[in-house]
C-alpha cells in the first residue's frame, strides 16, 4: 500500500508565488516517489464557492469562502472542509503548511480522526504579519500570533522547516531537535536555461540596446529593499551612464518606488514592467547582467531563506545579496554570488561596481553556481527528507495502515 498523504495549503496554482511554487515542487517529487497526495487549499486561495478545481492537472480541493470572514471563521471553514476532504481521502497523515491558521484546524482533525500530523513552518506567523505591516513587533497581537505558532509546533508529531534560520527559532520555542527537520528550499534546475543569450526584440523593447542591466524580478514588498537598489542606481550613473535598472513584477511598494525614481530624475534609468506571466519571467531574467537582492536586515529576512538566489545560480545569472542571514546560508561570496552590508545603498553600489569589473570571471563563477544548485539544492534530494519524516510521525500510530514508505 502506498503511502497517502493530505497536503493543507495556504494557497495554491493558479496563484503564482514562492510558496506556491515550492508547494507544487513538493508534489511533484512526492509523486515520483510512488506517494499519493491529496490537496486541500484554506480560504486564504480566494472568495469563492468551488469545492474543488482541477490546476495543470492537479487537483485541488477548496475551502468555499464568503467576503470578510474573521480569522477564527476561516480556521471553522478549514477544519469543516477537511473533515469532508478526510473521509473522501483516508489518508495516512496529514501535512500542514504554514501559516499556523492551517496548522490549528489540522492538529484539531487529526486528533479526532487518530491521524499523525506534520508541519512545516515557512515562516513564523507573527514575524511575517510584522513584515507585512499587519501588526507591531511586541505588540499584545504579536505576542498571541506567536503564542498559537508555539502551540501548534508543540502539538505537531513532526515539524519541518526550511533552513537552519527557522531550525534555530522553532528549537528555541522547546521543541526537541529530533521533531525538526529541515527541508531546504531548491530548484529544478531543468527548468533554468543556462547561458542563454537575451531576447534581442524584448531587449529593443525595453530601451535596453547597449546598456549594461541591473535588475530585480520578484513582489516589491518594504524588506526587499529595492529604494536601496534605485538610490545605488543614482550613486553609480555618473561613472556608468550606460546602466539601466530593470524591476520585474509589482507589489505594495510600487507607487513608492517610481515616486522615488522620479524625484531622483531617474525616470529614463528605472523601467517597470509591471507584473509579467510566470512562463515569461526567464526571458526578462536573461536581460539583467547582475541581479541585486538588497534585503533589510529584520527578524523575517535574518531567519528565512529565499528561492530567487538559487534560481540565479540555476541560470547562472551574476548577482549581489545583503548578507542577512536568509542570504548568508545559500550564498558563498565569491564563489556562487556576492554578498554586501545590509542596510547600506553605498555598500550595494560598491558591490555592483565590483561585480561589473569581475567580467572575465563570470563564466568560473556561473559554473560553480549551477554547480551548487545541481549537487546541493535539487528537490529530488529535497524531498527525499520527508521519508524519515512521515516514518516518526506514523510510529506513534501504530492502529494505522501500515502504508510503503
Amino acid at each position: 500500500m502506498s503511502l497517502r498523504v493530505l497536503h493543507v495549503f495556504d494557497h495554491s496554482l493558479p496563484l503564482h508565488s514562492g510558496y506556491s511554487f515550492r508547494s507544487l515542487a513538493i508534489l511533484r517529487e512526492q509523486r515520483a516517489l510512488g506517494w499519493q497526495t491529496f490537496h486541500l487549499t484554506t480560504p486564504k486561495q480566494g472568495v469563492g464557492t468551488a469545492l474543488r478545481q482541477e490546476v495543470d492537472g492537479w487537483l485541488f480541493e477548496r475551502t468555499p469562502n464568503g467576503e470578510g470572514r474573521g480569522l477564527l471563521a476561516q480556521m471553522r471553514l478549514t477544519a469543516a472542509r477537511l473533515q469532508e476532504v478526510v473521509t473522501a481521502t483516508q489518508p495516512d497523515l496529514l501535512h500542514a503548511h504554514s501559516p499556523v491558521l492551517n496548522a490549528l484546524p489540522s492538529l484539531w482533525v487529526g486528533r479526532r480522526r487518530k491521524l499523525p500530523v506534520v508541519y512545516e513552518m515557512r515562516a513564523s506567523w507573527e514575524d511575517a504579519a510584522v513584515d507585512h505591516g499587519t501588526t507591531v513587533a511586541g505588540s499584545l497581537r504579536y505576542r498571541a500570533s506567536r503564542g498559537l505558532e508555539t502551540l501548534a509546533l508543540r502539538g505537531a508529531d513532526q515539524v519541518t522547516t526550511i533552513c537552519e534560520g527557522l531550525r534555530n527559532d522553532i528549537a528555541g520555542r522547546g521543541i526537541p531537535p529530533e521533531r525538526i527537520t529541515v527541508i531546504p528550499n531548491a530548484v529544478d534546475v531543468a527548468l533554468f536555461r543556462f547561458g542563454v543569450e537575451a531576447n534581442a526584440g524584448l531587449r529593443r523593447s525595453l530601451g535596453l540596446d547597449g546598456a549594461t542591466v541591473l535588475g530585480f524580478a520578484g513582489s516589491f514588498y518594504g524588506y526587499e529593499g529595492l529604494d536601496l537598489l534605485i538610490e545605488a542606481l543614482r550613486r553609480m550613473l555618473p561613472e556608468q551612464p550606460q546602466l539601466r535598472l530593470l524591476l520585474v513584477g509589482g507589489g505594495p511598494q510600487e507607487a513608492r518606488l517610481r515616486a522615488q525614481a522620479l524625484a531622483a530624475g531617474l525616470q529614463d534609468h528605472v523601467i517597470f514592467t509591471g507584473r509579467v506571466p510566470h512562463a515569461d519571467v526567464q526571458r526578462y531574467y536573461e536581460l539583467i547582467d547582475v541581479l541585486a537582492y538588497p534585503r533589510l536586515p529584520i527578524r523575517l529576512t535574518e531567519l528565512v531563506t529565499p528561492l530567487k538566489p538559487l534560481e540565479a545560480m540555476a541560470q547562472g545569472r551574476m548577482f549581489v545579496a545583503s548578507d542577512v542571514g536568509g542570504h548568508r546560508e545559500l550564498v558563498r561570496h565569491g564563489e556562487t554570488g556576492f554578498l554586501f552590508p545590509a542596510g547600506d545603498p553605498g555598500a550595494l553600489a560598491t558591490a555592483l561596481d565590483d561585480v561589473l569589473a569581475r567580467r572575465s570571471q563570470w563564466p568560473q563563477i556561473a559554473a560553480q553556481a549551477r554547480r551548487f544548485v545541481e549537487v546541493e539544492r535539487t528537490w529530488t534530494s529535497s524531498v527525499a527528507r520527508y521519508r524519515d519524516v512521515y516514518r516518526r510521525a506514523l510510529a506513534g500510530f501504530a492502529g494505522n495502515r501500515n502504508p510503503s514508505i
